[in-house]
């Protein structure tokens, strides 16, 4: 009887660590007020998130990228039961960042409800893809800034300044 009991109390408190390590604060880097990034999450971290004020999670991590990542479609599923929105704008590992993912996640940022967590596997692409969309965006912050917002995160994008540069020179020219 006494190892039954002590079994039982061990799956309850196994449950229990579980279900708070799923609600914790997630480690996010705030870029803006409205945009924050992190490193990959799971499906049960939605709840969180939710419980955060994040309204829309945006997926920046290619299906199938490492076998142990959560697919986008079990992500957002998990994000529409907790009544979050959800996108995916994949964005290759190659470390550069192609321009339609730009194009896409500007168009995206641009018409979800806000707060944004953004996320891939460490939150480096993620801010990248910001940036650069932040650059293109009409009335979007100026390259200093976006650099800065950038560093404050702790995800430093300096090596983009030049790419910021020429998509602020476009949108200005627009």
């Amino acid at each position: 009887m006494l190892r039954l009991k002590t079994f039982a109390l061990s799956v309850l408190f196994g449950a229990f660590v579980t279900c708070a390590a799923a609600q914790q604060q997630l480690a996010t880097s705030r870029l803006t007020d409205d945009i924050q990034v992190s490193g990959q999450i799971l499906p049960e971290h939605m709840e969180a998130l939710k419980n955060q004020g994040i309204r829309t999670v945006i997926d920046l991590r290619p299906d199938g990228e490492t076998p142990d990542e959560p697919s986008s479609s079990a992500l957002a599923q998990a994000a529409r039961q907790a009544g979050l929105q959800f996108g995916y704008v994949p964005v290759p590992l190659s470390g550069n960042v192609p321009s339609a993912a730009v194009d896409t996640l500007g168009e995206l940022l641009a018409r979800v409800p806000q707060p944004v967590l953004m996320y891939c596997r460490s939150g480096m692409r993620a801010t990248k893809t910001w940036a650069l969309a932040e650059a293109s965006r009409p009335g979007g912050l100026d390259a200093a800034a976006i650099l800065q917002h950038a560093r404050d995160a702790g995800r430093p994008v300096d090596s983009l300044s030049e790419q910021i540069a020429q998509r602020i020179a476009a949108r200005i020219q627009h």
